[in-house]
């Protein structure tokens, strides 16, 4: 705290990310299961070498990190949360096409909310991807169906009016007095929680023929928290061990492979949606008790980040191994690793020093104690749009319905802008203000020490 009795934005952020991590743990158990094995695992990959495992960030940081998942129904919607991750220092970064990145019916646009400076993402990573459908694509949605969502969406209100002046306060006095950072966190934590209210049955149904997530989104008066994510040192033990003790997991990891070489980017995997219990209403007004699966629990291992460069050899090499998996016909999720590790020993250089020469990755540029120059490499913060949408279309109950011979709805990064009403970060120019501002710090030194 800078001042007594004042919450500072980065501790709101934190406390916010604890605060969502206690309730999904209360309304989703596995996901608590999922965090002890998460910690079993840092803990032995700590043990066995403990430099290595903070390559990427210290145990504290990777510990306390998490991504959540939000979805939401429309433009309106997105500008009231940008306020309330303003709050709490979580600006936007990116812009994911998900309907084009998913062969499923996936009619969602996406951004992720996170801090952006180096030292804020130090005391707390927290992000949040945050879809919004596109109900006006008419590949997904009629006339007469887009015209009848936007005016059921246009009726709920899931961001209450004193959360968003509280939201706005802290952003515009990077903070909040103790007892009004205690009403913002009670009142943001409860937009994400499960809403009890019974859900239309023949709404939703109708919703589902097109897409399981246009939904989760549309049909219902409220949003939850889709997933919550911490970060893992070894995704593949993870795996293994939520396996052995009966969980049921999605095929694939998504992204890189586990290989001999540095890691990149991001890799995701989860456990299966589970069933939840849901109260309906029916067409006939009665109530009814029934489930849906559409919560589940999301868990990654973070790498270097790329540069453009690095990022065309990732996308070129997903593309290829997808062809390749398809002409030899191989259909096991270790197969599909194979043809990646395959793919990535010819393209990828095999040591952080071959990235860097190649200028394929970010890093930082600073001297040790005894003056010697080093090199660190760049923590991946965002996400990857095929990965996010294997996530999803695992997770779905049906493919869905989608038209290809109807025109896509022309969205893109100045669209999510202009829906959000603020600038939207370009990750690579992070990362690269991130190196840049390094080597001029270097240089400074440097210059600073000559005789």
């Amino acid at each position: 705290m800078s001042q007594r009795g004042f919450v500072e934005q980065w501790q709101l952020r934190a406390a916010f990310a604890r605060s969502l991590s206690d309730m999904y743990g209360t309304e989703v158990p596995a996901y608590t299961t999922l965090l002890e094995v998460s910690h079993e695992v840092n803990a032995d990959v700590m043990a066995a070498d403990a430099d290595a495992a903070q390559r990427l960030g210290s145990i504290d940081r990777v510990t306390a990190e998490r991504h959540g998942a939000i979805r939401l129904g429309t433009p309106a919607e997105m500008q009231q949360v940008a306020r309330v991750f303003g709050a709490i220092g979580m600006h936007p970064v990116g812009f994911y096409d998900l309907r084009e990145a998913a062969t499923s019916a996936v009619p969602v646009v996406s951004t992720a909310f996170r801090p952006i400076e180096a030292e804020e993402l130090a005391r707390n990573p927290f992000r949040v991807f945050t879809s919004v459908i596109t109900s006006s694509d008419r590949r997904f949605f009629s006339p007469d169906l887009q015209q009848r969502l936007q005016n059921f969406l246009g009726r709920r209100e899931i961001f209450p009016p004193e959360l968003l002046d509280l939201a706005d306060r802290a952003e515009a006095e990077r903070g909040l007095p103790s007892d009004e950072a205690q009403r913002f966190l009670e009142l943001a934590t409860a937009v994400f929680e499960l809403s009890p209210e019974p859900v239309d049955r023949a709404w939703y149904d109708e919703l589902e023929q097109v897409s399981a997530v246009a939904a989760d989104i549309g049909g219902v008066g409220s949003t939850h928290i889709n997933h919550l994510t911490p970060r893992v040192l070894d995704i593949d033990a993870l795996y293994e061990r939520m396996q052995a003790r009966g969980i049921t997991m999605i095929d694939d990891i998504q992204g890189p492979p586990r290989w001999e070489g540095p890691d990149v980017l991001l890799r995701q995997t989860s456990f299966r949606a589970l069933a939840e219990p849901r109260t309906f209403r029916m067409p006939d007004g009665s109530i009814t008790q029934d489930a849906l699966r559409v919560r589940f629990g999301e868990v990654e291992a973070r790498g270097i980040a790329l540069t453009r460069a690095g990022r065309d050899i990732y996308d070129n090499a997903i593309v290829e191994a997808k062809r390749l998996g398809a002409e030899r016909g191989i259909t096991s999720a270790e197969g599909r690793q194979e043809v990646l590790r395959e793919l990535w020993r010819r393209d990828f250089p095999s040591t952080e020093d071959g990235l860097a020469e190649r200028g394929l990755a970010y890093f930082t540029h600073g001297v040790d104690g005894a003056g010697n120059p080093t090199r660190t490499p760049i923590v991946y913060e965002d996400f990857l749009p095929a990965s996010a949408a294997g996530i999803f279309q695992s997770n779905l109950t049906s493919d869905g319905s989608k038209d290809t011979t109807q025109e896509a709805t022309a969205l893109d990064a100045d669209w999510m802008a202009g829906a959000l009403g603020r600038d939207l970060h370009d990750p690579f120019d992070l990362y690269a203000a991130q190196e840049s501002a390094s080597r001029a710090a270097l240089d400074h030194r440097t210059a600073r020490s000559s005789p």
